[in-house]
């Protein structure tokens, strides 16, 4: 029997025995039954000790959410790198053309986007069929301070994780088990990568064309996917084959 075993056994005796010392005079106890049901309980507990305690979870299941998981973590990697570049797209619009009421002709819907793009810090670089603008886009502490927050949920995710799975490891020659959660301390070497990235140099190109009845102006542009969302919604574009459908209080105040 191991050191823990016997020492369970040894308080559950003495337990009983304070037990029948502390009875009143006046109370009636059942040695034999008192001292049978003590031994009942120190043999199960000796059984409990000797198998030892099992499992009641699904291992598939387990296993499964630990894969999903090793699957997805790379995941914090790809968002720190993709913060340091521009994520492009090319997408088209249109806007009423100069045959309707309140219409611009081409000329008129060029002027305006050189003017909201000169308002954001860009510059016109190529002037033809497909005007080019280049902007500096700076750091953004906010976007740092995601990053940061993101991987330190990440390693801290992992932390735990490797927590469960390597309970007993200890780390060779020092014969010491490691602490996990110091991963953490990784989380701020995100932002760091993010910061020494420097500002972004981004391209968007503009391509202005009308319809034949010129009663619709269609303007193609690629770039920076935010900027483009900023764009159309400041200039009050819709986005060619959707309807544009007005909002509630757009509505409301109509």
């Amino acid at each position: 029997m191991s050191i823990e075993s016997h020492q369970v056994l040894m308080d559950l005796l003495h337990s009983s025995s304070t037990f029948l010392s502390d009875a009143s005079p006046t109370t009636t106890i059942d040695i034999d039954t008192a001292t049978d049901a003590a031994s009942s309980v120190a043999a199960t507990a000796t059984e409990a000790i000797e198998q030892g305690f099992t499992s009641t979870y699904s291992k598939a299941s387990y296993y499964t959410t630990l894969g999903v998981y090793a699957l997805s973590f790379p995941g914090i990697w790809s968002q720190v790198k993709r913060s340091t570049k521009a994520k492009l797209k090319r997408k088209t619009f249109v806007s009423e053309g100069e045959a309707k009421e309140n219409g611009k002709d081409l000329r008129q819907q060029a002027g305006e986007i050189m003017a909201y793009m000169k308002a954001n810090n860009y510059e016109v670089v190529e002037a033809g069929e497909v005007i080019t603008f280049r902007g500096l886009v700076k750091k953004s502490i906010s976007q740092a301070c995601f990053l940061v927050f993101c991987t330190v949920l990440a390693m801290a995710s992992l932390a735990l994780v490797l927590q469960i799975q390597l309970q007993d490891f200890t780390i060779p020659i020092l014969n010491i088990q490691p602490n996990y959660f110091y991963l953490v301390a990784l989380g701020p070497y995100a932002g760091i990568y993010y910061w020494r990235s420097g500002d972004r140099v981004d391209d968007v190109k503009v391509k202005l064309a009308s319809s034949d009845d010129d009663a619709e102006n269609e303007i193609t542009v690629e770039g920076n996917d935010e900027e483009i969302e900023r764009m159309w919604r400041t200039l009050e574009w819709s986005e060619k084959g959707m309807v544009k459908i007005d909002g509630l209080l757009e509505g409301g105040s109509a």
